[in-house]
């Protein structure tokens, strides 16, 4: 509330804090526009008269005008002893929700602000299911939403996932890069009882430190150079739903504290404000990175690992759901035809036999990339085994059994780079060689 009598401001508190209100007094309006940085506000109480023209209103409307550049969703009441009907007026067609004349009614008043509190609610839940629903448009475009797949292993993962949806149980999902671990997070919350509410998904790898609260807390309009207006953070726009943080294993450990405070107190706080917001989630998180290991190596917090995995799911490679690999094919074959209006409509014998000896380090999403390219550059109806071009050396089964000691090793050094996704480095360190001996034997085996 501004007002330039000291009188009217603790009048209006003391009335206000009994109807459990936190109200903020100020006598000066200069201060205004640092107010409205420092903090958001359901309603804003604005007088029309201050010590410069006590008659006109002309002030009112001018802090009314700036007030309203800052936040357009701004819930303000004017206040004046000098109201006309042709004044307010203006005013509403200004941008006021309402004018109320001094000397009030106490019950005026407050009936007043509590019809104001909930407009402002209203503005707050439309600007919130505006977030969302541009959020779920950008993943209902994403082109695959089902897990495929009948192998043993993923029917593991879907009698897990049956298990934990119906639950608000926080789950960690694990998996190499390419595996779906992101449409696990999704197959949850469509079983769970959040389903009809938001999923957001955060790529915790492609956040930077200096965004990191901005993008999950969310910020005030002038928080910094490029705040132009106040911002929901994806822990708010996910209430009531489900918040997916994938590549959690990337977090620093600063940054791992400032997540670890939000989901303990069940609060954020927007940069730029100090009023903290309460978010109802569900917590599932994703990586490839080995946590447990990390907090050995004091690189993850262990009370955080407590805190995100009350569920674990291993999500299988690939390799290990070969029978998946036709399925997986015909299923991206079809897709990108379509995308592409070309007419291939089959996979030849030879060509998927070789798909699914290939033993596909980057997963499904490598299997995805490889149909997409052959359907681009076929010229045939049907995509045959040149259609693809994959490593000769990573096979699912290379050796077949033999004891040949050159079969032995070079299905080793597949298995190793495979285990690594190609990282010559930690692929030496596991087989106990160093770097130029093991390029010497990818040169050999022509790997």
């Amino acid at each position: 509330m501004i007002d330039d009598d000291e009188d009217v401001l603790l009048a209006a508190k003391m009335l206000l804090k009994k109807q459990n209100h936190h109200v903020i007094i100020e006598k000066n309006p200069n201060k205004i526009p640092f107010l409205l940085n420092n903090d958001t506000y359901d309603v804003i109480l604005l007088d029309m008269n201050f010590s410069k023209d006590i008659t006109s209103g002309k002030e009112g409307f001018h802090w009314l005008g700036q007030i309203l550049e800052r936040d357009p969703n701004a819930v303000v009441i004017l206040i004046t002893a000098f109201g006309d009907v042709e004044m307010a007026v203006r005013a509403l067609k200004q941008g006021a929700t309402d004018f109320i004349l001094k000397p009030w009614q106490n019950e005026k008043l407050v009936a007043t602000i509590s019809t104001a509190i909930r407009l402002k609610q209203s503005y707050n839940q439309v600007d919130k299911l505006k977030k969302a629903k541009e959020m779920l448009e950008e993943q209902i475009s994403k082109p695959f939403s089902d897990i495929i797949g009948q192998s043993t292993a993923i029917k593991d993962v879907f009698a897990v996932i049956d298990k934990v949806a119906k639950t608000d149980a926080n789950v960690l999902i694990l998996g190499e890069n390419g595996t779906g671990k992101e449409l696990i997070a999704r197959a949850i919350h469509q079983r769970s009882l959040r389903k009809d509410n938001s999923f957001v998904s955060v790529d915790m790898g492609a956040i930077t430190e200096t965004l990191f609260e901005s993008e999950l807390f969310g910020h005030k309009k002038g928080a910094f150079t490029d705040a132009r207006e106040d911002r929901p953070g994806r822990f708010e726009l996910a209430s009531g739903g489900t918040l997916f943080l994938d590549e959690i294993g990337n977090l620093s450990m600063a940054l791992q504290s400032k997540l670890l405070s939000a989901l303990q107190s069940r609060q954020v706080t927007r940069v730029g404000s100090n009023q903290p917001v309460a978010v109802d989630i569900r917590l599932i998180c994703a990586t490839n990175m080995p946590l447990q290991k990390m907090v050995q190596e004091g690189t993850f917090r262990q009370d955080l690992l407590y805190r995100i995995n009350t569920v674990e799911i291993q999500v299988p490679p690939l390799s290990d759901r070969v029978e998946d690999i036709p399925l997986l094919a015909n299923h991206y074959l079809n897709y990108y035809a379509k995308k592409y209006h070309k007419l291939v409509t089959n996979i030849a014998p030879e060509a998927m036999d070789k798909l699914k000896r290939y033993a596909w380090p980057g997963n499904i999403r490598e299997l995805q990339h490889s149909i997409e390219r052959a359907v681009i550059m076929t010229d045939s109806a049907t995509l045959q085994e040149t259609d693809f071009i994959l490593s000769r050396s990573l096979s699912s089964n290379p050796t077949n059994n033999t004891l040949n000691l050159d079969e032995v090793e070079k299905s080793a050094i597949a298995k190793a780079l495979q285990m690594h996704n190609g990282n010559i480095s930690k692929a030496a360190e596991e087989l106990g060689l160093t770097r130029a001996s093991l390029y010497r034997r990818m040169e050999k085996y022509g790997l």
